[in-house]
């Protein structure tokens, strides 16, 4: 059976991902708007309640002006800006939550896709604690590398315009500490407190990895690199998206040093910990228009439409 299916926002970095995603299959019919009346209300209204699975790929005041539109009690917003993540009327779109998240993905109406560096984040902390290898209360700190795809149009634009070198190092932003996506990391990652969180985009268009460390004299005793990662390994049995890896695998590390491009042009995310008997560190590496945004708001559509979680998607290199 076909699906209709609707990009608002279909411009941006997001939205257009989507579209490639979702062009060359023949079991969706995506439903296009001129790019002339992209802003009209009314043709927008339209669309979204002739679809079966609406993207927001909008910013947030946006999207929930496009989500009061809706009058189709049949039309499934799926919302890519961080307006709904923490709404409880809302599904969090990460299917590898909790054991029970893909069966509330399947019934909602309204899913809350995951931010890049949120998804990464939590996939990391959020069985530990639920395990309790990992405290609640623990004061938890976090970097991410990125590519500067994640900025949306104008930071690619301006990354591919540089020609003076002046682009070419790498560049914390968020310095005030209060990005974006703490309060679903904080909610969805069942920590007490949001993490101090420093991202760092780089001179590369798409990647992403988050680094979590971690000072064992602080964690419960028997929390290990090797506990560690027979939890996620349990945790995340089956799901085809997840690759648990060991810091002693071969492709995990290229001469001492960690690819945060590995994952590029899958679905895919990758779990490692690294470390020593004082000191742990949490690795995640994922496509940030993969897995951290596109990928995930598709393989949430085929949960939610009842299709194969992987349908036109890729789980792995080669």
């Amino acid at each position: 059976m076909t699906s209709r299916v609707f990009v608002d926002g279909q411009e941006g970095t997001t939205g257009l991902r989507i579209f490639d995603y979702l062009q060359a299959r023949d079991d969706i019919e995506l439903l296009r708007i001129d790019s002339e009346r992209r802003k009209d209300r009314d043709e927008r209204a339209r669309l979204i309640n002739q679809a079966d699975v609406v993207f927001l790929c909008l910013p947030d005041e946006a999207s929930r002006e496009a989500a009061s539109l809706v009058d189709n009690p049949d039309t499934c917003l799926i919302d890519a800006s961080t307006a709904f993540r923490t709404d409880p009327t809302w599904t969090y779109g990460l299917p590898e939550l909790t054991p029970g998240q893909r069966t509330r993905i399947r019934k909602s109406k309204r899913i809350a896709n995951v931010g890049c560096h949120a998804s990464a984040f939590i996939m990391l902390v959020r069985p530990l604690i639920d395990a309790g290898l990992l405290p609640s209360d623990y004061p938890y700190s976090a970097f991410s590398l990125t590519g500067y795809s994640g900025g949306g149009k104008k930071m690619i634009a301006d990354y591919e315009a540089a020609t003076d070198g002046s682009l070419d190092a790498p560049r914390p932003y968020a310095l005030t500490l209060a990005h974006k996506h703490l309060p679903e990391m904080r909610i969805h990652g069942g920590i007490d407190h949001a993490p101090v969180f420093t991202p760092i985009v780089g001179h590369f268009l798409k990647g992403l990895s988050v680094n979590i460390p971690l000072q064992r004299s602080y964690l419960p005793e028997g929390t290990t690199a090797e506990s560690i990662t027979r939890v996620w390994q349990a945790h995340y049995d089956g799901a085809p998206f997840v690759n648990v890896m060991s810091a002693q695998d071969s492709e995990v590390l290229d001469g001492g040093f960690f690819d945060v491009t590995a994952c590029n042009d899958t679905n895919r995310v990758d779990l490692c910990v690294f470390g020593n008997e004082e000191r742990l560190a949490l690795v995640a590496r994922l496509d940030n228009l993969g897995k951290g945004a596109a990928g995930a708001a598709v393989q949430n559509m085929n949960i939610h439409l009842g299709l194969d979680e992987t349908t036109g998607l890729t789980c792995r290199l080669g």
